[in-house]
């Protein structure tokens, strides 16, 4: 199935009837290529920016706020590798919904993964030039953060290839930084002991309590958001759809591992209480590098800040790269400017210029305010939320109402995508009343988008 499956979305011996008209994308990336953009947009280092908030929210519980998101996330990855098969293509949930629920669903969960592919590259854009600006003070964030653009850009409009393995080596350089602090803290663990109690990331360093648990998984999921950008690559990959399946759920498990890992030791080294960091929020945003500062040394802490800098950057061109085949694939299909399906080399060029600009423009804007990072993280999660909700009601479409490919399988097909949509929706509801008005905003903008584009297919087509 897998096999064929590629062949029907190469673009050779025939038209795709999937496709819309539009330019084709080249297929050279393999499997190691696709958990490398998935890494990166996810970085392993990810939960280094909102440690001190997640610890703060969860009142110390914050390794525990890592597993319930993994598993949260899990029932996500599990329906993307579902719909993959279904319709391996560029532009993701945007794709599977048109297929599991048709062209109206379909269009706004293009809609709502684009405030999200849009907006994380900002926030990784704008997390780079706050670590350079941390280590070269002389020179303002937001310089740093248009430089980290333009690079990033450039290696987008050389290729997916090309920039995949500059990607690689970065990673490695990511992990390698990852095992340091490890190792370090370990040691410092075994020599001098924990600050708080050993079960303490996992039960809460004052109290348990679940609803702060899950207010904290809301802001959690920002760490996650993009080992579903792998998807958006599948008309990109070798060896048919089936490697893009595993290559997500590859990710999600291996982020999960190291998400937990990595937090659960920084809390143990923490020298401030849950309820200290709660009530000081500007000391939030650096505790993950204060605890390592105060236990292991200034040098680790530089590391980490160099580290996070650059993959940081790094994860902002896998984001840009998911964006960029997301506006592709909905001007391909008239849902945006078909100039934006345009392909040169087998590169959506144009797609990814919008995507540059506009995160070029979010990521300036916030890196110039005090609370610009506030106000970016705040409404990023919510729209990848959303999306994720009708990707799962896509499988359900596809395979248990429709029954497109004979009799579902209960659990597969119908329990564990309506699972996964009940615990993004008990999410959603922890979520902050800023990001759910946004969320609501943008979507009222979609649907008055899309009542638009009937209007004008009801009133006839147009002339080529």
């Amino acid at each position: 199935m897998a096999d064929s499956d590629a062949g029907s979305a190469s673009g050779t011996g025939g038209t795709d009837p999937l496709k819309g008209e539009g330019g084709e994308l080249r297929r050279t990336l393999g499997f190691r290529d696709l958990v490398v953009y998935g890494l990166l947009f996810i970085a392993p280092m990810a939960p280094v920016g909102v440690y001190g908030t997640l610890d703060a929210k969860s009142h110390g519980a914050v390794a525990l706020v890592y597993v319930f998101a993994t598993v949260a996330m899990a029932f996500t990855a599990f329906s993307y590798a579902q719909m993959i098969r279904v319709a391996p293509q560029a532009g993701s949930v945007f794709a599977y919904a048109r297929k599991g629920l048709g062209e109206g669903p379909g269009f706004i969960a293009g809609w709502m993964a684009m405030l999200d592919y849009l907006l994380i590259p900002a926030v990784a854009y704008l997390f780079a030039g706050i670590a350079m600006e941390a280590l070269v003070p002389s020179v303002d964030r937001w310089i740093w953060t248009g430089i980290a653009v333009v690079i990033t850009t450039l290696l987008n409009l050389w290729g997916v290839r090309a920039a995949a393995r500059v990607g690689f080596f970065v990673l490695a350089m990511e992990i390698v930084v990852l095992l340091v602090f490890v190792v370090s803290a370990i040691v410092v663990l075994v020599q001098n002991g924990a600050t708080r109690d050993w079960l303490s990331p996992l039960t809460g360093d004052l109290s348990f309590s679940l609803t702060a648990v899950l207010s904290a998984v809301s802001v959690a999921v920002l760490s996650y958001l993009g080992f579903d950008a792998i998807a958006s690559f599948a008309e990109e990959v070798t060896g048919g759809s089936r490697k893009v399946a595993r290559a997500v759920l590859f990710c999600l498990a291996l982020a999960g591992v190291l998400f937990v890992a990595q937090t659960y030791l920084v809390a143990l080294l923490e020298p401030l209480s849950s309820a200290q960091l709660a009530a000081d929020p500007v000391k939030q945003g650096s505790a993950f590098y204060d605890a390592v500062d105060a236990s292991v040394g200034t040098w680790l802490h530089d590391l980490v800040a160099v580290s996070k800098a650059i993959g940081a950057a790094f994860a902002a061109l896998a984001g840009q790269a998911a964006a960029g085949r997301l506006l592709f694939a909905m001007g391909r299909e008239r849902r945006l400017p078909r100039l934006l399906s345009r392909t040169y080399g087998g590169t959506p060029r144009l797609a990814l210029l919008l995507a540059a600009v506009v995160t070029l423009i979010a990521a300036v804007w916030a890196a110039r305010r005090a609370d610009g990072l506030d106000h970016l993280v705040s409404v990023v999660d919510i729209g990848a939320l959303t999306a994720f909700i009708l990707l799962h009601a896509s499988v359900v479409g596809w395979f248990a109402v429709r029954r497109m490919e004979g009799p579902p399988r209960i659990m597969a097909h119908v329990v564990l995508p309506v699972v996964g949509a009940g615990v993004l929706v008990a999410v959603i509801v922890e979520a902050t009343s800023t990001s759910q008005v946004v969320g609501a905003i943008w979507l009222a903008v979609g649907l008055v988008v899309l009542a638009v584009q009937w209007r004008r297919r009801a009133a006839g087509p147009k002339a080529p």
